[in-house]
This record gives structure tokens, C-alpha cells and sequence, in this order.
């Protein structure tokens, strides 16, 4: 039995924060962080003509605590005889699906039954279509992604691609002009760099399991999303740390244990329009 040899968990990649997340801590109350929606108009006058009146408009991005919970028990034989010991393991663990979590639901929370709202989900973000009933990305499509966050003017800061394992398997293995492999593929076969990312088009390029492979459009089934924008504009927000309670009393008559994980946290983006998504790629 070697104890020291023990093999952890394969989890999904976490890339939302070491993409660049703006992570915001030690939060108290309710959050309002006010951003200009609009702009003034700029007019042409004749000589003695006054410009018409305009004003800037503005609005706010709110976070608000959201809770991410999990426990476990174990018995008091288990904590008697494991080793590695058992609660160091239970810990890491609930902090591990913890972090997972808020990854997950950063790329895609639903923003129902207590969950924050994921980018994939949000109003506002740019758009890439590729057939009605979703399709192969192509280096159009990827070049398209680009181009719909310098449309709105967000092509700055920490730009990077997202997608999931399956698509980054299909973009190694597509050129970027058809049927010519000296054009160069879409996904660069290079070695990762220091920071372990890929390369696409110029840009980082991570791949998580987090990102959603079983979406639908029209008769396309398990169809994949890609993301490109700006990830300093995630804010994630955190009220206090995680909180670990180790109970020794719901199981007491028993001499069992139970380790609770709590985290307060939410997530918002600071401009909407600092992302793209297709979710019609088929692989």
C-alpha cells in the first residue's frame, strides 16, 4: 500500500481565471458596478449653428451572492484506518468540483435555480452561424469570431479561444484552405507554449471539457461551442473564501464525520459585446 503514491482525480480544465478573469474578493452586500451604455453624438454646424443636445447614457452590472455547496461523510473506522488521510482527501476533493464548478458555470451557467449566468448564455454577445443545422468549423468561421468582437470594438486585453476537446481534435485535423495541408492547419500543430495554451489564428487557445458538447439546432444534435473575446471582462465575484465545516455531530451517535463546502460567488461581464460564440460546431 503505498500511501504516498496516491493517484488524485483526472478533473475538467479550469482556464476561465488563468485566461485573464478579473476575480473580485471579500465582497460585502450586493454589487453595482456602473458602466456607460451610450455615448453622445457629435454634429457639423454652419458657422454660428449650435450642435442639437445629446447626453451619454449609462447603466449597471450587478453580482449578487450565489451559493455552491457539497459535502461528505465518512465513517470513524475510514478515518481510523485511511491513508492517505481521509479528510485532507475529502477536502481537496469539495474544493476541487468547487473550482470546476465555477468554471463551468462561467462558460455556461443557465442563470436559473441559483446559478449564476455563464457567457453562452448571456444577451449580447456575438454570433457566428454556420448552418441550420450546425456544421464543421471552418477558418472562416474562426476568422468570423474575430471579427465580431472588433466589430463592436472589444478586439483588446486578454483575447483567447475556448472550445471543448472534441472540436479541438477536429480543428487540428482541418486545413485552413480545403484539401491543402501546405496552407497550414486550423488548430497550429506547434508545441504548447510555456503556459500550456495552444495557438489559433494568433491567439491562445485552450480546451476544457467545461465547454458544452451536446447542444442542438434544427435536426444537429451534440453539436460543440467555441468562444473567442476578452476574458478580463469576466468578473467573478467572491463573498469571502471557501468555507469548510468538518461536522462531528450530524453523524455523531455513529462517530462519523461530515466536511461541508461552501463558496458565496457570482459571476457577470463587464461588456457583453467583448465575446463571440458559435454553438453549431459539428465534429
Amino acid at each position: 500500500h503505498y500511501a504516498d503514491s496516491f493517484i488524485t482525480l483526472l478533473r475538467n480544465r479550469s482556464h476561465v481565471v488563468n485566461l485573464g478573469a478579473t476575480t473580485m474578493g471579500d465582497l460585502v452586500g450586493n454589487v453595482a458596478i456602473p458602466s456607460q451604455t451610450g455615448a453622445a453624438s457629435a454634429f457639423w454646424v454652419a458657422e454660428g449653428g449650435s450642435p442639437t443636445e445629446s447626453a451619454q447614457t449609462f447603466g449597471q452590472v450587478p453580482l449578487t451572492p450565489k451559493t455552491v455547496a457539497a459535502f461528505t461523510d465518512f465513517t470513524r473506522r475510514m478515518l481510523l484506518q485511511a491513508t492517505p488521510d481521509i479528510e485532507s482527501i475529502v477536502r481537496a476533493d469539495l474544493a476541487g468540483i468547487i473550482g470546476v464548478e465555477m468554471d463551468r458555470v462561467a462558460i455556461n451557467g443557465s442563470g436559473l435555480s441559483n446559478e449564476p449566468l455563464g457567457i453562452l448564455n448571456a444577451t449580447g454577445i456575438g454570433s457566428v452561424a454556420i448552418g441550420a443545422n450546425g456544421g464543421p468549423i471552418t477558418w472562416t468561421h474562426v476568422l468570423q469570431l474575430e471579427e465580431a468582437i472588433a466589430n463592436a470594438n472589444a478586439d483588446e486585453g486578454a483575447l483567447a479561444y475556448m472550445t471543448n476537446n472534441k472540436v479541438r481534435r477536429a480543428l487540428k485535423g482541418t486545413t485552413k484552405v480545403s484539401a491543402d495541408a501546405g496552407a497550414g492547419f486550423i488548430w497550429s500543430d506547434e508545441a504548447r507554449g510555456p503556459d500550456g495554451y495552444g495557438s489559433l489564428n494568433g491567439y491562445k487557445a485552450a480546451a476544457s471539457n467545461n465547454v458544452p458538447s451536446n447542444l442542438t439546432k434544427g435536426t444537429g444534435t451534440n453539436l460543440s461551442a467555441m468562444i473567442f473575446g476578452n476574458w478580463a471582462d469576466v468578473l467573478i465575484g467572491q463573498w469571502g473564501g471557501l468555507d469548510i465545516l468538518v461536522d462531528k455531530f450530524t453523524n455523531g451517535t455513529s462517530g462519523g464525520t461530515r466536511v461541508i463546502a461552501f463558496l458565496d460567488m457570482d459571476i457577470a461581464m463587464r461588456r457583453t459585446a467583448s465575446f463571440a460564440a458559435t454553438k453549431e460546431a459539428a465534429t
